[in-house]
């Protein structure tokens, strides 16, 4: 779980960071989180954005789509939330949720950012 963790806080360290998971979409837990706080409850988020990551893989099952899911972008007002599922066989199952400030975040730079982590990331 070490791993796990210098993962998490080198994703803190993308400009903007609010808050990051790392979440199970078949359970909707979250295996660990860095920030958040008041600003972002990380458990509720991980749930949530379960459920966005079901319905969207039911929508490619059901339009026949086999390409994986690189990320899954949700831009609101002030903040970009940034799913990005595990591609490791070690990590079938998992994705890394991030939130990130909109006024401080760089969207192409935090995508590359997660994407290296993600990359490395063995669980």
């Amino acid at each position: 779980m070490a791993e796990m963790d210098v993962a998490l806080k080198e994703a803190m360290q993308i400009d903007g960071a609010i808050g990051v998971a790392l979440v199970d979409h078949t359970s909707g837990m979250a295996l660990g989180t860095v920030g958040g706080g008041r600003e972002l409850d990380l458990t509720v988020a991980a749930a949530g954005n379960t459920d966005v990551v079901r319905a969207k893989l039911r929508a490619m099952e059901m339009l026949n789509i086999s390409e994986k899911i690189e990320d899954i972008l949700i831009t609101l007002d002030t903040q970009y939330h940034m799913i990005r599922p595990l591609t490791s066989r070690s990590g079938k199952g998992l994705f890394l949720y991030l939130a990130l400030r909109r006024d401080r975040a760089n969207l192409a730079m935090a995508r590359h950012r997660l994407r290296t982590i993600e990359q490395t990331l063995d669980v």
